[in-house]
């Protein structure tokens, strides 16, 4: 009775034991086929959606500027366009707008045949020369490549040199407040008439401008009239130069009356002028609000074929209403014009 159980716990742990080395050996198997069919897709892998690593830097430098792309055959034909901030190989990922252009036709003039807003697009191209612009906000270049039928990387890096530029504008020590500040940025190069070409106009505070980097020259206006700040910014590639102006001036409303405290005369052409004679700002209305640079100042008030004209002065801070009294043009005859105010007589006559 013993023997045959014995028998029959042997007979059991070699079946068990059999299983196992099966398993055991069917799982090795599968292993075996995983790592080959692996190294079978890494021999097939195409090439990445993103430059090759390496030292971008000293390499694109040196390139000139028309650069042969060899065409790969894992896309097809065209290439791949990459933006670089900087010549460390800092790829921009957003924000970019690519411009594909073909030159021929007519006087050699260039033909737009694609535009791409992908941060690095796969550009299905003919063989051939191309022009392609790579615009980061203001910053951008232009490069001309050329597309051959040939084996290599499709690649084509553009390192466009761009930095950020973000001006803070102060009032009173105080953030100035949305819409009072606006500024222009002017390049450093000049034309024939020593004039800086402007790169932007009426841009708001507290937004990053990207630029190519170099020296540029930042106009900040306070308001519409002469209160503004004039400086000089260096805009650094990879970084953001931040820069803060404190404005000073104050605000003035102007109201032709026939009394002093009266009803602003409607249709008013107004006329101010610094203390030397400098026009620097002109508008129509019953009562124009502007911001003047601290000084003194001349208006002149234009309504109903005369003018009139007050003398006043800005400081620092102020809000003020200045009013220009109106007078019968007569002063000729002996009559005083009201305090404060100047008649002149009626536009195209002369004394009788």
């Amino acid at each position: 009775m013993i023997e045959a159980a014995a028998k029959n716990w042997r007979a059991g742990a070699r079946r068990h034991l059999g299983v196992a080395i099966r398993a055991q050996v069917a799982a090795f198997a599968a292993v075996l086929l995983s790592i080959f069919a692996a190294t079978a897709s890494f021999a097939e892998e195409p090439i990445p959606d993103g430059p090759p690593t390496g030292p971008w830097g000293p390499s694109i430098e040196k390139r000139k500027n028309t650069t042969v792309v060899e065409r790969g055959k894992t896309k097809g034909p065209g290439v791949r366009l990459v933006a670089l901030l900087t010549g460390d190989g800092q790829q921009i990922d957003q924000g970019l707008v690519w411009r594909v252009f073909q030159t021929g036709g007519q006087a050699g003039k260039s033909k737009l045949l694609m535009e791409s807003h992908e941060a690095s697009p796969f550009l299905k191209l003919q063989p051939g020369d191309y022009t392609v612009n790579a615009a980061f906000g203001r910053a951008n270049l232009t490069r001309k490549i050329t597309v051959k039928a040939a084996d290599g990387p499709p690649f084509e890096a553009f390192v466009l040199n761009a930095g950020g530029l973000r001006l803070s504008a102060l009032i009173n020590g105080k953030p100035a407040p949305p819409g009072s500040v606006t500024y222009s940025i002017f390049a450093d190069d000049r034309d024939q008439f020593e004039s800086r070409s402007a790169v932007i106009t009426a841009a708001k505070p507290n937004l990053i401008i990207r630029l190519n980097s170099g020296i540029y020259r930042v106009v900040s206006l306070y308001g519409d009239a002469n209160a503004k700040i004039e400086t000089d910014v260096t805009v650094e590639a990879g970084k953001l130069t931040e820069t803060t102006v404190t404005h000073s001036g104050g605000k003035a409303t102007f109201k032709l009356v026939t009394r002093s405290g009266g009803e602003a005369m409607p249709d008013t052409r107004w006329t101010i002028q610094t203390d030397d004679g400098e026009t620097i700002k002109e508008s129509v209305g019953a009562l124009p609000t502007h911001v003047l640079a601290p000084g003194k100042y001349e208006v002149t008030a234009s309504s109903g074929g005369h003018i009139f004209q007050k003398t006043f002065e800005i400081k620092d801070g102020d809000h003020v209403s200045i009013e220009v009294l109106m007078t019968a043009a007569r002063d000729d005859r002996g009559i005083q014009p009201s305090s404060g105010a100047t008649t002149i007589m009626p536009t195209g006559q002369g004394p009788n």
